[in-house]
């Protein structure tokens, strides 16, 4: 007996010091997103104090307000609406091009399947800085700088998509597209009808990583334009940087209203990345 209560004492303090570690944790992540709201609701003079404070005193919206109104100077519903765009369709298409790959590696036999698909995954360990000169010269030779295009096409690319879908795909039995097979359903039938059914907790994890990658990716559509009207929110919040003087409040609400849809998408599909992660093994 007093085994098992030492044990169970042990067990306790165990969980204690990983739920005090996970706090931590959660309150070293969500420490800057508070800093950047309390910024963003503050005067600039506030924001500007020798002693910061983390409650604004008054709140105000006159950030948000100029955020807004400004639109001559800085066009932010524009860029809202080119983030939207750009990162809803390379979303789709990931989803298309990874999906189609991932079912041929898990159903279809050929040969070098597995040799291309270990080149597949070797793509994932090669820092995307690696790509971005070669791809750039790609792209405008193909006339698609400061367009749509060279913003949406070379983010369809996905290794790890590949990779996920194809492990869940092989976990869904056989006998079900077998069955299909029999009553007559074309192998685009059964892919469409059957398996994407059936893989929607792991598209809904590969769509919101990818969606959050595309909408928070700085690099490449800095590169690739220079039309002030192509730009997406994250790099339109670099405006707000002057080369002598910085907005901080502005910038700091800017980069609230950036951050709103990650958020928004995240608890709506919170659910299914949790099923979608928790499904997917690593069956070979």
């Amino acid at each position: 007996m007093r085994r098992i209560r030492s044990q169970s004492k042990v067990i306790s303090i165990k969980a204690i010091i990983a739920q005090l570690g996970m706090a931590l944790g959660a309150v070293i992540m969500l420490a800057p997103i508070a800093w950047m709201l309390s910024t963003s609701l503050k005067h600039e003079s506030a924001v500007l104090s020798a002693v910061p404070h983390w409650i604004p005193n008054p709140p105000t919206l006159e950030n948000y307000i100029s955020l807004f109104t400004q639109t001559k100077d800085f066009p932010v519903f524009r860029w809202l609406a080119n983030s939207i765009f750009v990162s809803s369709s390379v979303t789709f298409l990931v989803l298309l091009v990874t999906s189609c790959a991932a079912y041929a590696f898990a159903r279809l036999e050929f040969k070098g399947r597995e040799c291309l698909f270990m080149v597949v995954i070797a793509t994932m360990i090669i820092p995307s800085q690696v790509v971005l000169i070669p791809v750039f010269l790609i792209v405008q030779k193909l006339g698609w700088f400061n367009s749509y295009f060279g913003l949406i096409v070379p983010g369809l690319a996905s290794g790890f998509g590949v990779f996920l879908l194809r492990q869940f795909f092989l976990t869904i039995p056989v006998e079900f597209e077998e069955a299909a097979y029999m009553d007559g359903a074309s192998p685009i039938s059964i892919y469409s009808r059957i398996v994407l059914p059936l893989a929607k907790p792991a598209l809904a994890t590969l769509a919101i990583f990818t969606f959050i990658g595309s909408w928070n990716d700085f690099a490449w559509p800095l590169i690739i334009t220079n039309d002030i009207s192509l730009r997406t929110l994250p790099i339109g919040i670099m405006i707000f940087q002057g080369r002598y003087t910085q907005e901080f409040g502005l910038t700091m609400a800017a980069a609230g209203v950036c951050t709103i849809p990650i958020i928004i998408a995240f608890l709506v599909f919170q659910r299914r990345i949790t099923e979608g992660i928790a499904m997917t093994g690593l069956k070979g």
